[in-house]
């Protein structure tokens, strides 16, 4: 009696320090890891030339789903070329809201990804993993406008923390 109850004591441990294992493995796994989603307006009926929030705060090793959504009546970029030299892009995908109200993808990209540009009431998701920690101050919208001047000019930059 005594034998069968140290097996079954000892099955018990191993199960558990395989669960921990594989809790542990999975942390580290992409693949297998929950994306954070963070969402930032380009241009809004309030805001029409900034980024909502104008400064995004990234943890290294995570990965992100990065909701850029264009809630204006122009077109906008989200290019920063430090931001794009500091992630891993895992894609980019292109949806579009149905009539039922879910979102559809249309399009995913693949590969290394430098600037973004959404059409009014469109949005994009790209999803990245940041491996390279820094403060990143050259997020804007290089859109011209009759003036001669980019949306950066009047405003539409912002700031990137990744720690």
């Amino acid at each position: 009696m005594q034998d069968t109850g140290r097996r079954g004591a000892m099955g018990l441990i191993a199960t558990a320090a395989a669960m921990v294992i594989g809790r542990a493995q999975a942390a580290g796994d992409l693949s297998r890891q929950a994306a954070t989603e963070m969402v930032v307006d380009l241009g809004t009926p309030e805001m029409p030339l900034g980024f909502s929030p104008s400064k995004l705060r990234f943890e290294a090793g995570r990965l992100y789903k990065l909701v850029l959504r264009n809630r204006g009546t122009e077109a906008h970029y989200f290019t920063s070329d430090n931001f794009a030299a500091s992630v891993w892009t895992r894609k980019v995908q292109l949806t579009q809201r149905g009539a039922d109200g879910r979102d559809a993808v249309l399009a995913e990209i693949k590969g290394a990804i430098r600037e973004i540009e959404v059409y009014p009431g469109h949005s994009a998701e790209w999803w990245l993993v940041p491996v390279q920690a820094g403060r990143i101050t050259d997020l804007r919208c290089g859109i011209r406008m009759a003036d001669g001047k980019t949306h950066a000019d009047h405003g539409m930059q912002g700031e990137i923390v990744i720690e």
